[in-house]
C-alpha cells in the first residue's frame, strides 16, 4: 500500500495512537540545534517532517496531544513555540519567549530514510 508521498519521505512520523497529535522535531544544523513544528497528525496518519535526505544521525522528536498532554518525550531539552515555529538554539528558551520541552532522541543509524511510529501508552 502506497501512502501519498510516503515513499519520498526522509523522516516521517506515523501516529498509531487514538488521538490527534502535534509533533515538533529538532536536529543539529552545522553549528546549532534547530527545532521546528508543529505538524498535526491524525490517528493512523503519517507526516513527512524532514523532506530532504537525512544528513544527521540523530533527530529529536517531541509530541503532545491536542490538549497538551505529552505523548512522546525524552531527556533532551529544546525550545518549542505555542504556534508554528522554527527556532535556532536550544538554550534559554523561556528568556527568549519560548517554552522548553524534553525531546526524544531517535538514532537513525545514518540511513537516508526513517519512519518513527507513535504508539498508545501500554495499559
Amino acid at each position: 500500500m502506497l501512502w501519498g508521498g510516503a515513499a519520498d519521505a526522509q523522516f516521517a512520523v506515523c501516529n498509531q495512537t487514538f488521538d490527534v497529535v502535534n509533533v515538533a522535531i529538532g536536529k543539529f544544523d552545522e553549528t546549532v540545534f534547530e527545532t521546528s513544528g508543529w505538524w498535526t497528525i491524525g490517528p493512523n496518519q503519517c507526516a513527512n517532517v524532514v523532506t530532504e535526505e537525512l544528513k544527521v544521525r540523530y533527530i529529536y522528536v517531541f509530541a503532545q496531544d491536542v490538549f497538551g498532554k505529552t505523548v512522546l518525550a525524552g531527556s533532551t531539552p529544546m525550545c518549542v513555540g505555542p504556534e508554528r515555529f522554527e527556532i535556532r538554539g536550544e538554550g534559554d528558551c523561556l528568556v527568549r519567549g519560548f517554552l522548553e520541552a524534553r525531546f526524544h532522541e531517535v538514532d537513525t543509524l545514518r540511513t537516508e530514510r526513517w519512519t518513527l511510529f507513535l504508539v498508545p501508552p501500554p495499559g
